[in-house]
């Protein structure tokens, strides 16, 4: 059975009493969305604050692949394998986003026997706080523009308006467009551009803030323009940061789902790790550890870019530190990366699995040694899967004294991911991480990029022409102090998709540089990677449709 067929067939429970069950939490702090969807009150999480924090465990990937790695699924199905083990375990992941739902990469609930459910709302509108956050982007445009038009008393130059507008779509039409058309009544004509909602600042805010306030005060802080003189202009000038709070209010609430064996997600933000920072809120996860002993969570795309991110903007953020890491595989995503065509990556090929294990490699490294966590490997196994495969890749990674888990979540659920839920408690218990940044706040930006280059990427150099590096030293000035959220392929520990494995040597080419200071980070924006996706030649939303029955079918 397909995915969305596994999910249609759940017979879910509904999901206030099953919350209350699970993990305490009363009915009167759970506000229905129908019967299997619920949001969480934020005074409730207020005074479960004092309790003690459980066990995180980050769940990250190799360099993805068309073969795909099974993140997601490896996170859901370990829940539930921990909790088949005895442990007061739940996950927290991101939200999708609209636009890869309809384009390549489908939905992000899981799949097979390792899904959250109800997999076509999670996958579609949800809950809608994509809506409201792409809302609260676009009223700060509208206020941008209506200001400027009735007169512009903060005296914004129109030519240095740097806040655009979003959609969660993939629409690459929108990439550069021009507004105020039409006559003096339309306001003044002016070039501007769409990003996808989840790269939006409002979004890495949202995710990032740990209160209402703290979201308000972060807000206020985008910088949205520039006057003549280069004065700063900030969303508070505009008087549009309490007005956009008003609209992220019930957003801001972390939503409450099951999955199909009845534990509970949050499942709440969702800005992507190749433009964005790429993890699911701080509000949810710091929730979680109050609620469960153990927190499964993941970070968007491979080590190189979510778990980074994870690491170097999350934790150093808020205090959050990871017990223990999962970084996931597939075989045939690693043939992959050994240069098999996606065609034939069903078939026997130990070369190519030994070319390809040099990804996974230095992903563990990464994770061990850049960060100080506790790694474990999981692999997402397949029927077609052979002994002599799994046996060259545990022998070739023996080396790094890494422990290697099959885990058939996908196929058997929870109970595929006993082993593997037994192996990170004991990893855990005997292992205690020690976690550390790749870089400290006193670097200059400079030094921040060149330590995620070299240490992470591999890379031999970092070039960027003398337009970014005059951005780079003006912003070094006043925030030199902010991590640094890097832009780049999610293929290629480069930035350039098509080299595969682990490239050494290469060059990581800053294309453009950019300001997030409410969510107080530097976007470094590499190589061709774009912030508004768009559509592959055949797109995913040309097989959704609805059955004669009025099921949605195609999904995922």
């Amino acid at each position: 059975m397909t995915d969305i067929q596994i999910a249609q067939q759940a017979k879910m429970q509904k999901v206030i009493p099953l919350a209350e069950e699970k993990l305490g939490i009363p009915k009167d702090a759970l506000e229905p969305y129908g019967h299997y969807k619920a949001k969480v009150d934020l005074d409730y999480l207020d005074s479960v604050e004092g309790a003690a924090d459980g066990k995180l465990i980050l769940v990250t990937a190799i360099s993805p692949t068309p073969a795909g790695e099974g993140k997601t699924t490896t996170s859901v199905g370990l829940t539930d394998g921990l909790n088949r083990i005895g442990k007061k375990a739940m996950v927290c992941l991101r939200e999708p986003s609209l636009g890869p739902c309809f384009g390549m990469k489908g939905g992000a609930a899981g799949g097979g026997y390792a899904q959250v459910v109800p997999m076509e709302d999670i996958n579609l509108h949800f809950t809608g706080d994509f809506h409201a956050i792409g809302l609260a982007h676009n009223l700060l445009s509208a206020m941008i523009d209506n200001h400027i038009h009735q007169g512009n008393a903060l005296g914004i130059d129109v030519r240095k308006v740097s806040w655009g507008r979003v959609v969660d779509m993939n629409d690459r039409a929108l990439r550069q467009v021009t507004v105020g058309l039409g006559g003096v009544g339309n306001g003044y004509p002016r070039s501007d551009g769409y990003d996808i909602v989840v790269a939006s600042e409002v979004m890495a805010i949202f995710c990032l803030a740990t209160s209402l306030s703290e979201l308000k005060e972060r807000l206020g802080k985008i910088v949205v323009a520039h006057t003549r003189d280069n004065r700063t202009i900030t969303a508070s000038d505009l008087e549009a940061h309490g007005a956009m709070t008003v609209l992220l209010k019930d957003a801001f609430r972390p939503n409450v789902v099951q999955t199909l064996e009845g534990n509970i997600a949050f499942i709440h933000g969702g800005p992507f790790a190749n433009i964005a920072h790429g993890c699911n809120t701080v509000v949810a996860t710091k929730a979680a550890l109050k609620l469960a002993d153990y927190v499964v969570t993941e970070a968007g795309f491979g080590v190189d870019l979510g778990a980074e991110k994870f690491v170097d903007i999350k934790c150093r953020k808020s205090g959050i530190r990871p017990d223990a890491a999962v970084v996931v595989a597939t075989l045939k995503a690693l043939k992959f990366h050994g240069g098999v065509p996606v065609g034939e990556l069903e078939n026997e090929n130990l070369e190519a699995l030994e070319r390809g294990l040099a990804n996974l490699e230095q992903h563990v490294r990464n994770v061990r040694e850049c960060f100080g966590i506790s790694t474990l490997v999981a692999i997402n196994a397949f029927a077609f899967d052979t002994e002599a495969e799994t046996a060259l890749l545990k022998r070739k990674l023996a080396h790094l004294d890494v422990q290697v888990i099959e885990s058939s979540h996908w196929a058997d659920g929870g109970a595929g991911a006993e082993e593997l839920a037994k192996a990170v408690v004991s990893t855990v218990e005997s292992k205690p991480s020690d976690m550390h940044f790749c870089y400290d706040d006193e670097a200059s930006l400079v030094e921040k990029i060149e330590a995620v280059a070299f240490k992470v990427y591999g890379a031999e150099k970092v070039t960027y022409d003398t337009k970014v590096g005059k951005k780079i030293a003006q912003l070094q000035k006043e925030y030199g102090h902010y991590p640094i959220c890097v832009a780049k392929t999610p293929y290629s520990f480069s930035t350039d998709p098509k080299k595969l494995g682990a490239p050494k040597g290469h060059l990581v080419k800053v294309r453009e540089v950019r300001l997030a200071a409410g969510a107080e980070f530097i976007i470094f924006v590499c190589g061709d990677v774009m912030t508004m996706p768009g559509l592959p030649k055949v797109p995913a939303a040309t097989r959704i449709d609805l059955d004669e029955n009025g099921k949605i079918v195609g999904l995922f």
